[in-house]
C-alpha cells in the first residue's frame, strides 16, 4: 500500500512538470554528505544516488565532506547556486539539533534550504564492545557507576544524535561516561569494534552486521518501538528508561532558492526510487524506517524537529565541547 502511494505522488508530480524541468539533470548531481564514508547517512546515500543515477542518464556523484557535525557540508549546499546539481542528504544533526546548538552557524536551517523528500529514519542503537561484561542496560548502568569517568562513548561528533543519547542516558540514569567525537560513524565504529571506545549509540546501518557477527553486542533501541531488524533487543524505555526516544532521520534538500520545479522533479523521482522493490529492500536491510511525501511535509517535518531539540537541549544543558 505505501509503495503503490508512492508510486502515486512521482506519476502525479512528473505530469505537472515544465519541459525544460523534465530535461533536468543534463549533468551530473553533486549529493554531499555530512560524515566520514562508511556511516548510516552515507549508506542510505549512495543507495539512492545509484538509482537516480540509472533513471537519470547522468551519474550522481556521493561526496562526503566530514566534520562539524554535518554542518560543513549543510554550509556548502547552504551557499551553492540554487539549481538543483548540488544537493545535501539532509540529517537531523545538520538541519535540526544544529541551529539549537550553535550560537554562530553559517547558515539557517529554514530559510537557506528547500526541503525536497523526508527519506526516513534509522533507530540509534546501544552497543558496548564484547570485552564489557555486560548483558543489559542494567548491568551496564551498575558499571558505569562503579567506573565513574572511566567508561568511553564514541559518536559522530558533538551535538549529533549519539552524544545527546549519551546525554540523556546520563542524565536518566545519574552516570558518569566520558564523550568521545569523531567526524562521522566510520572511524568511530572502527575503534569500538578495537575495543579502543566501550560503546556507541550509533545508528543501525553501520552496526547491524557487527551485531549479527557478535563483534558488537547491541543493548537497546533508541525507539518507541523494537526495530524488525533485531527483535530480541529491547528499547530503552522497555529497560526502564521512560520517555528515552532518539532517532537519526534523513531527507535530501536543496539550496534556498532552487526553483520550485526542480525540487518538484527531484521530489518526484525520489518517492519513485522509495518506492522501487530493489531500494526498499537494500534500506530495510540495514535498518531504515521509509519515509516519502511531498516537499511542503518534509518542510513542515523539519520545523517540528528543530522545536523539538531546542526543548531537548536545553532540557539537558547540552553544551558544546
Amino acid at each position: 500500500m505505501r509503495t503503490r502511494f508512492l508510486t502515486a505522488i512521482a506519476i502525479a508530480a512528473c505530469a505537472t512538470l515544465p519541459a525544460f524541468a523534465q530535461s533536468y539533470p543534463s549533468k551530473p548531481v553533486r549529493l554531499l554528505v555530512g560524515f566520514a564514508p562508511g556511516g548510516g547517512t552515507d549508506i542510505v546515500a549512495r543507495v539512492l544516488a545509484q538509482k537516480l543515477s540509472e533513471w537519470w542518464g547522468q551519474q550522481v556523484v556521493v561526496e562526503n565532506r566530514a566534520g562539524a557535525t554535518g554542518t560543513i557540508a549543510a554550509d556548502l549546499v547552504a551557499k551553492a547556486p540554487a539549481d538543483g546539481y548540488m544537493l545535501l542528504m539532509g540529517h537531523v544533526n545538520s538541519n535540526a539539533i544544529a541551529p539549537t546548538l550553535f550560537k554562530k552557524l553559517p547558515y539557517d536551517a529554514v530559510k537557506d534550504f528547500a526541503s525536497v523528500t523526508y527519506v526516513g529514519y534509522v533507530p540509534n542503537v546501544l552497543t558496548v564492545h564484547p570485552s564489557l561484561p555486560t548483558k543489559n542496560v542494567k548491568e551496564l548502568v551498575a558499571l558505569a557507576k562503579s567506573r565513574a569517568g572511566e567508561l568511553t562513548c564514541a559518536s559522530s561528533g558533538t551535538g549529533s544524535t549519539q552524544h545527546l543519547a549519551l546525554e540523556m542516558f546520563m542524565t536518566l540514569t545519574g552516570t558518569k561516561i566520558i564523550h568521545v567525537p569523531y567526524k562521522g560513524s566510520g572511524q568511530a565504529i572502527v575503534d569500538l569494534l578495537a575495543g579502543q571506545v566501550q560503546m556507541n549509540f550509533d545508528t543501525m546501518p553501520p552496526v547491524l552486521d557487527h551485531v549479527r557477527a557478535k563483534r558488537l553486542r547491541a543493548l537497546a533501541v533508541t525507539t518507541p518501538k523494537r526495530a524488525g531488524q533485531l527483535p530480541d533487543v529491547p528499547t530503552l524505555a522497555e529497560t526502564g528508561l521512560k520517555g528515552f526516544e532518539m532517532t537519526n532521520w534523513y531527507g535530501v534538500v536543496a539550496p534556498g532558492a532552487t526553483p520550485r520545479d526542480i525540487v518538484n522533479k527531484i521530489n518526484a523521482d525520489l518517492n519513485k526510487a522509495l518506492a522501487d522493490p530493489g531500494v526498499r529492500r537494500r534500506l530495510e536491510e540495514v535498518g531504515t524506517e521509509i519515509g516519502g511525501g511531498t516537499p511542503e511535509s518534509f518542510d513542515a517535518f523539519i520545523k517540528t524537529e528543530i522545536i523539538k531539540y531546542t526543548k531537548l537541549v536545553k532540557a539537558a544543558n547540552v553544551q558544546l565541547d
